[in-house]
């Protein structure tokens, strides 16, 4: 069974998380099959360009807490769209949650159309964002970081412009993808090596903790409470 659909169109190929039934949670399954995506969309050379995108109201719900990757697995994808040697535009038109915010902040230009919301909802569930970090802190303005992060709360598409998450509404896809184009490959090849530079740093730097981080959170028994009150639609008892 795929969970990707995969369409080309003048030289640029659309991947959408097709798993709508799971709001297209973060599973193993999906993050190897994306991964394998990339690498094929790396490797072409008649590719120019990647759109990420979804089916269904949700771009991602994070995390698929019944079959989660490994926190390597989904480190390694997400510095896999980071380094692909082609431009990545994110385009959400509906909810996107945790994780999915990462994958956002991997890609090099993100448009969201006006239904579109977000939210870093991990400290709900007793853990935090923390290896999505790798790609969202470089870009975000870190007074919204902080907020967001520790709050939850969900915000829209011009606070997500506002932050750095966002670069545009998403009528201005089809302008960015004839500007793409017009690239030579060469030219955006290098052009992405220089602006993504910095978020690279932080993979060097950062990774191996965060990863560690993460692990020890999800086996804790506040995360095992948050989990379990989130599968049973119920307040965990943190909850005053």
């Amino acid at each position: 069974m795929t969970l990707l659909d995969i369409t080309e169109e003048r030289g640029v190929t659309t991947l959408a998380l097709d798993s709508p039934a799971t709001r297209n949670a973060l599973s193993t399954h999906l993050v190897t099959e994306l991964a394998d995506a990339l690498t094929a969309c790396g490797k072409d050379p008649a590719v120019r360009a990647v759109v990420l995108t979804h089916t269904g109201g949700t771009f991602s719900a994070g995390a698929d807490l019944k079959a989660p990757p490994s926190p390597y697995a989904f480190v390694d994808l997400l510095r896999q769209l980071v380094e692909l040697p082609k431009p990545v535009v994110g385009h959400v038109t509906g909810h996107v949650r945790a994780g999915g915010l990462g994958l956002l902040g991997a890609c090099d230009v993100v448009v969201a159309g006006e239904a579109a919301d977000f939210a870093l909802t991990e400290v709900r569930i007793g853990v935090a964002p923390a290896v999505i970090s790798l790609t969202l802190l470089p870009k975000l303005d870190q007074r919204a970081a902080a907020r967001y992060y520790l709050t939850g709360e969900r915000f829209g598409v011009p606070e997500a412009v506002a932050m750095g998450l966002v670069t545009a509404g998403a009528e201005a896809l089809p302008g960015i993808l004839d500007a793409l184009r017009a690239g030579s490959p060469q030219g955006l090849r290098e052009a992405k090596r220089l602006v993504t530079a910095r978020v690279l740093e932080t993979f060097e730097r950062d990774a191996e903790e965060l990863v560690q981080r993460s692990a020890t959170l999800f086996a804790s028994a506040e995360a095992r409470e948050g989990m379990t009150a989130f599968l049973e639609r119920r307040d965990p008892e943190w909850r005053l």
